[in-house]
């Protein structure tokens, strides 16, 4: 405060204020019975009734032995804004997240609901060293408490399916504020996926634009509501397709030491290799092999290869039948008009083939000519 009150040459008790404000925009006012007794609850039912939701890799062995007085932070990818939703119902009977959430929450009453459940807020724009101090030190000091946390380390929702590059922000915190000798920091990979982002039009847009540049208005959240409870009510209401979660071996901090850029790589290649390959991805990935449409028996051969290069990852198998996951990603594509069967052939429409680019991107990195 007093580095900032003389670069700015205000007074001291004016940087004062102003930290104060920025604390009490960020310091959340967790409560026990909001997080447990209504939070997990909404999450499930909004979880379960969009997806089919499933567990997928779960590293039991090694996260039953995390040191108990750890502080557990979940790193996670970021696909939609679903991921708080369907992450907290997932981790609910092991721990309260408190989440690090962008500006999009900080509209009330949504606001008031958010922080009840311990997340706390970080400007992603237009903040300056005095922020970023009074948010490092609640990081700090939320950590060295054994606050259990979640973070974003991409910093924002991926706009073209594929993972992305860290920002260090959170992650040298912690770092910078770790005691060696006191309470270990544990990193838990978590990986998401979804047969279908609720923002996927929207995400493609702002990528195409060229710029983050994107918002949620009110009335179309509204409409959409809207529109999915008139399909329940008339029983034409099909859930989205599978939604999953992986949970990778956990990283100390301690034994893996203090090297930011090398402990932010370490993590995004471990929630890289988590991530679950799910039906509309990878019947997508088969589909945008060829620039020619496919008939379902040449389909059925390119999904089937790629199943083949698949050995280490996280395959969500429904039935543990390609030909049922074959169907189930199809059947999602062309509910959506994604694609068209027309005379015995699968189209894409040319004017969607961005969006099956958009899914195939999430598992491309799977494959070993990408890993190559």
């Amino acid at each position: 405060m007093a580095a900032h009150a003389s670069a700015e040459g205000v007074p001291e008790s004016v940087a004062f204020e102003q930290a104060r404000r920025y604390a009490r925009e960020i310091v959340p006012s967790f409560s026990a019975s909001a997080y447990f007794g209504v939070a997990t609850r909404l999450a499930k039912l909004i979880s379960t009734s969009l997806y089919r939701v499933r567990l997928g890799h779960y590293e039991g062995d090694a996260l039953a032995q995390v040191d108990r007085d750890a502080t557990v932070v979940f790193v996670i990818n970021h696909r939609s804004n679903m991921d708080y939703v369907l992450v907290t119902y997932l981790a609910a009977e092991r721990s309260a997240l408190s989440y690090a959430v962008g500006e999009w929450g900080r509209v009330w009453p949504l606001s008031a609901l958010i922080r009840a459940m311990g997340a706390y807020f970080i400007r992603r724009k237009r903040f300056g060293p005095l922020y970023k101090a009074v948010l490092s030190r609640y990081v700090q000091l939320a950590t060295e408490a054994g606050v259990t946390q979640a973070v974003f380390p991409e910093g924002g929702l991926s706009l073209t399916g594929a993972i992305a590059p860290p920002k260090r922000g959170i992650l040298k915190y912690i770092v910078e504020g770790h005691d060696p000798a006191g309470r270990d920091v544990v990193f838990v990979p978590v990986a998401v996926n979804y047969d279908r982002v609720l923002e996927d039009r929207v995400l493609v847009a702002a990528h195409e634009a060229g710029e983050r540049r994107f918002t949620a208005r009110l009335g179309t959240v509204l409409a959409f509501v809207g529109r999915m409870l008139r399909l329940r009510f008339k029983g034409k209401f099909h859930r989205f397709g599978y939604a999953s979660v992986s949970f990778g071996a956990p990283l100390s901090l301690r034994a893996f030491g203090t090297d930011v850029p090398a402990l932010a790589d370490a993590l995004m290649a471990r929630i890289a290799a988590e991530v679950p390959v799910l039906p509309v991805p990878l019947v997508a990935t088969a589909l945008l092999q060829s620039e020619e449409p496919m008939n379902r028996a040449e389909l059925d051969r390119a999904v089937r290869a790629l199943v083949d290069d698949l050995p280490a990852a996280h395959l969500h198998m429904p039935r543990q039948d390609v030909g049922y996951l074959i169907e189930t990603g199809l059947r999602m594509l062309t509910l959506r008009h994604l694609v068209e069967e027309d005379g015995g052939f699968l189209v894409v429409a040319p004017q969607e083939r961005a969006l099956l680019a958009f899914y195939a991107a999430s598992i491309a990195h799977l494959f070993p000519k990408a890993r190559g």
